[in-house]
């Protein structure tokens, strides 16, 4: 119970990674809220965080401002001052550049860069001490053909990760999770032409990841053992990324 009186926020924790963090860190004894684009899924996850431990869940866009503020001020109120905040809610659009519309660019950009944003910065107003951990991809270092929003909203993430460690240190740490392939409803390999599938299992490891391989990296970027720890992105990826 490495976290047992602290408090978690997750954006994007209905489902998939955010699901298995919003378990992870409730079965280590943190208090969890989290937020949801208005998923149907989100009530049986919180009642699988409530088994646990305190749950909270809220329908927010995460792009919005105004819905950020109200999410961080519920939670808040449920849960009490949150000292982690894990900033995972993602959306993946792919199409080549030229048949890419602007506004799916934008769309990609306000939910994963923009409220990333959001939430941090209604974190670190409330809180003077914790962890922000961000969950980055490895396409933000490797890039790919067809997802130019995804890949460099995600390799804006790893550059904003670094910045808020400088910002915030020593009282707030800030690192980020690099996932590689991961087997979810956004990412599924059943759902893959066999090009694609092909590419995303040309690593070391040669198979796709589990939401929860990826929670167990959050649960100890979130926990005591990792306070000498900021700045710092790390690729859960299976080889495609070795640094």
């Amino acid at each position: 119970m490495n976290l047992a009186g602290q408090t978690a926020i997750v954006t994007g924790g209905s489902r998939g990674i955010g699901r298995a963090i919003c378990k992870a860190l409730a079965k280590q004894g943190a208090r969890v809220g989290f937020c949801h684009a208005d998923d149907p899924k989100a009530v049986d996850t919180l009642a699988e965080i409530s088994a646990l431990s305190e749950g909270f869940s809220f329908a927010c866009d995460v792009s919005s401002e105004t819905e950020v503020a109200a999410f961080f001020a519920s939670s808040e109120q449920a849960l009490g001052l949150p000292t982690i905040l894990v900033n995972n809610a993602g959306i993946l659009k792919e199409s080549p550049l030229t048949k890419t519309a602007v506004l799916d660019f934008d769309r990609v950009i306000a939910v994963n860069l923009r409220g990333a944003f959001l939430a941090s910065r209604a974190f670190v107003r409330s809180s003077k001490s914790g962890r922000i951990i961000f969950i980055a991809s490895d396409l933000g270092v490797l890039g790919r053909e067809g997802m130019v929003a995804y890949c460099a909203s995600k390799g804006a993430i790893i550059s904003m990760t670094r910045c808020l460690a400088h910002e915030f240190a020593p009282d707030i740490l800030v690192n980020a999770v690099a996932p590689g392939s991961i087997a979810t409803d956004m990412t599924s390999p059943d759902s893959m032409s066999p090009e694609a599938l092909a590419k995303d299992l040309a690593t070391p490891l040669a198979r796709f990841g589990e939401p929860e391989e990826i929670a167990s990296m959050v649960s100890y970027l979130a926990g005591p053992d990792s306070k000498f720890i900021t700045g710092q992105c790390f690729g859960v990826n299976g080889g495609s990324v070795m640094q």
